[in-house]
């Protein structure tokens, strides 16, 4: 199985990227669970959320897994809620640092912060600035993981087609995920 994560920042249209792939290569994608969580809560939510969305979205993935027959789309992964509560919280719970060190994935695609805002309650951070910060979070993540990452830019169709091109080229470069 060839897992691919696609991560990034909010509003850069992982979400949107991962459901294309999907459709290209008729293989299924994770969705995010913390929007599915966020959604249900009735309330802000707290540190503690945290450890139950990353639970939650690896339920999911699991659940997923035995779907695919090659490829496993991944929207997001506890990258995510690392880099999410470090910045809020100054800290990630134990459980959610030692799943990053054991779960393998074989390719990352970031969503870069070139497409515009799009509003939504879930969202915190409209800040060019901000974004900006995100984005080198990610990419120092991404750098410290050892896992290939490529940035994939541009309008929604460039990145679809960028991200089909990695594909095709980086499947079957790297052994597949155990």
């Amino acid at each position: 199985m060839y897992k691919i994560v696609i991560i990034g920042p909010e509003s850069t249209g992982k979400s949107h990227l991962s459901e294309a792939l999907s459709r290209h290569y008729g293989e299924p994608w994770v969705p995010e669970y913390a929007r599915e969580y966020l959604e249900g809560l009735g309330r802000p939510y707290r540190y503690d959320d945290l450890l139950q969305i990353a639970r939650g979205q690896i339920r999911a993935e699991e659940e997923l897994d035995g779907q695919a027959k090659e490829l496993l789309f991944c929207d997001t992964d506890l990258r995510v809620i690392k880099i999410w509560s470090e910045h809020k919280y100054r800290t990630t719970d134990p459980w959610i640092r030692q799943q990053i060190k054991v779960r393998a994935y074989d390719l990352y695609l970031l969503t870069d912060i070139d497409m515009p805002w799009q509003e939504d309650p879930l969202r915190e951070h409209p800040d060019p600035d901000l974004r900006t910060h995100f984005m080198a979070q990610y990419e120092s993540e991404l750098d410290a993981s050892g896992v290939p990452w490529v940035k994939i830019s541009g309008s929604e169709t460039n990145r679809l087609e960028s991200a089909i091109q990695v594909i095709n080229r980086s499947k079957g470069k790297w052994g597949p995920s155990p």
